[in-house]
């Protein structure tokens, strides 16, 4: 297999106040790629806390300009930013290249990715008019017009799983409805998107967007807590997501979570299952090597269609080219890090040691770079014992656990008995049975015939219940979460 061509390591910068400039103390980290560890990418500044000062205050102070604008002026900047995503072929494809060397992920879910950010711009821009409406209240006693103010400066962080995918989560939304914002990229993932956020904040005036990236343990508190920051929308773990939540409670600063999930997904006895089926099914667990917060993660298929629910994904994972995403024939890349990997293949050793029936699918054309690489092959658990970890837990990676049950309340009870609650699926041609059996999931979101982002509608709220998170992303919902609500209130028959 011929190596696909590298280009010399390039560097980036923050973004702060409409300018690219280095950290202040000049320093930087390293980007490997981790379908080839050895090979450098690239070079971040890794920002300070005095830094995080500089980003906030600006877009502190960028603030009152940009929120006096109207929504229509807002939108038509959004719909500019859109344009100018994607209009340089030449110039997205450079980025997709730099994306999957940085990620691992293959081209086409890199493409993906940047085209969608470009889509989210446009939407939330729709939203103008709807925004602009005040609700009216008319007495007696009072006249009361509800209205809204954006919040000030929002601190948006973003994961490395998908990070301009979730970026156009928060911040097309975080602009329209009138606040500046500093966006921290992760570490693990910073090239690429910090060159896409340069892009979004030069077309803007300066200190609306502004970027730093670097070490989360070394500047995270100092974003979430900072006294000018007015909210904070976070996506990553768990665990993370609580700290975050601690640290902006000094200051009373509103937060939205989104924190990850382990989705169920139901196969009813009457569900269609041809190829396309089969497809789909896995392409909601595999996608993106399975490193998505919405992804099928837990398959629950009836008893009697069993069998041919495993042979049926089974077949579409055989059929998979595990390698390096910048090679054409690749399906699925390698894990973006070290330590997910090693997160996944604990999982996978615990199955096999616990008796399980572990089977790993999939044509690995270069076994070196395979070993080399941050690689797992697309994995099934088979009738999992569901006290395992790779039931219990969020694998973020490919490894699907599939479990046969005989009746409707024994699989909603397992599917609900999660410690988190952010998506699900049910698979019924039966529509009736389908959106009854969904409203007893706890789950902020729920596919019917279908899994994952790549069946995502965009313009519906998301986020989770429980250990899923706070607040709603996306949709009309997730641009006012955004914002608080103000009341003016005046006598009867004169204000309204």
């Amino acid at each position: 297999m011929k190596k696909p061509m590298s280009d010399a390591p390039i560097s980036t910068q923050l973004f702060i106040n409409g300018e690219a400039r280095p950290a202040s103390d000049r320093g930087t980290y390293l980007l490997h790629n981790p379908a080839r560890p050895a090979e450098l990418v690239g070079h971040v500044a890794a920002g300070t806390e005095g830094d995080v000062d500089a980003a906030v205050e600006a877009a502190h102070r960028a603030f009152p300009a940009w929120a006096a604008l109207s929504y229509d002026e807002r939108a038509a900047m959004l719909n500019r930013v859109a344009d100018l995503l994607t209009a340089n072929e030449a110039e997205v494809d450079a980025r997709s290249q730099l994306f999957t060397r940085e990620h691992g992920k293959i081209r086409r879910e890199t493409m993906l990715e940047i085209t969608r950010l470009g889509d989210r711009f446009r939407q939330n821009a729709a939203y103008a008019s709807r925004l602009a409406q005040d609700e009216h209240i008319s007495g007696p006693p009072f006249d009361t017009i509800v209205t809204r103010h954006p919040r000030g400066v929002a601190v948006l962080v973003v994961p490395w799983n998908w990070p301009l995918a979730i970026l156009g989560a928060k911040l097309p939304q975080a602009l329209i409805a009138g606040n500046t914002v500093v966006v921290k990229p992760s570490e693990n993932a910073a090239l690429a998107p910090t060159i896409t956020l340069h892009m979004i904040a030069a077309a803007l005036p300066p200190g609306v967007v502004n970027i730093v990236t670097g070490d989360s343990v070394r500047i995270g508190d100092r974003l979430t807590g900072h006294p000018l920051t007015r909210f904070v929308n976070f996506t990553g773990s768990v665990a993370i997501g609580r700290h975050v939540m601690k640290v902006a409670a000094e200051n009373l600063t509103p937060v939205t979570l989104e924190l990850g999930g382990n989705d169920p997904g139901i196969v009813l006895e009457d569900a269609v299952l041809d190829e396309a089926a089969f497809t789909r099914l896995y392409m909601g667990a595999f996608m993106s090597a399975g490193q998505i917060c919405m992804a099928l993660k837990r398959l629950y298929v009836h008893r009697s269609r069993y069998d041919e629910v495993v042979a049926g994904i089974t077949a579409v994972a055989a059929r998979q080219v595990v390698g390096d995403g910048l090679l054409p024939e690749t399906t699925m890349g390698p894990l973006n890090n070290a330590k997910q990997l090693g997160v996944v293949r604990g999982m996978i050793e615990e199955a096999r040691a616990a008796g399980a029936d572990v089977q790993e699918f999939g044509d690995v054309p270069d076994q070196a770079l395979y070993e080399a690489g941050y690689f797992q092959r697309p994995t099934f658990v088979l009738n999992a014992d569901p006290r395992l970890r790779v039931v219990r837990q969020e694998q973020f990676g490919p490894v699907l656990p599939i479990m046969a049950f005989d009746n409707e309340d024994e699989v909603i009870a397992a599917a609900n008995d999660s410690e988190f609650g952010l998506c699900s699926s049910v698979w019924t041609p039966d529509r009736d049975r389908a959106v009854k059996i969904a409203r007893q999931l706890e789950a902020g979101f729920t596919y019917l015939n279908a899994h994952g982002p790549s069946v995502q509608d965009g313009r519906g709220p998301f986020g989770g219940f429980k250990h899923s998170g706070i607040g709603r992303n996306m949709g009309y919902e997730g641009v006012t979460q955004f914002q608080g609500h103000h009341s003016i209130s005046g006598p009867a028959g004169w204000l309204v």
